[in-house]
């Protein structure tokens, strides 16, 4: 029997809550700020359908470009045929989160800044 080609296709486990954690999200999740130039990271509810990005885009970390009322524009990269393609999809703010990928630098750059200022003194 031939195996399906469906858009949700082979998500068991990425699409499914974890142990205890089930349900809608809570409101928090909603309230969110996000800006034009943040990173976030996408990462599919599977409580909430509506607005829900492909499952390539699960786990993947972009830069927003438009913001509206429920939703979010998100620039991601994606291998295509051996080139890195730039695409723009629109996710509601319920599938993504503020990405810590940015972190580590701001802080070496926080402490590289003190240790010239200390080298100046």
């Amino acid at each position: 029997m031939p195996h399906s080609f469906g858009v949700r296709a082979r998500t068991r486990h990425m699409f499914a809550k974890k142990f205890r954690k089930h349900g809608l999200p809570s409101l928090s999740q909603y309230f969110i700020p996000v800006k034009v130039g943040d990173y976030v990271d996408i990462f599919a509810d599977p409580a909430i359908h509506k607005g829900m990005p492909h499952k390539h885009y699960h786990g993947r970390t972009g830069i927003v470009f438009n913001v509206t009322k429920a939703a979010v524009g998100v620039r991601v990269n994606k291998l295509v045929n051996g080139r890195v393609l730039e695409k723009r999809i629109h996710v509601r703010i319920e599938h993504i989160r503020p990405s810590k990928c940015q972190k580590e630098i701001i802080s070496r750059v926080k402490s590289n800044e003190l240790a010239k200022k200390a080298a100046r003194e």
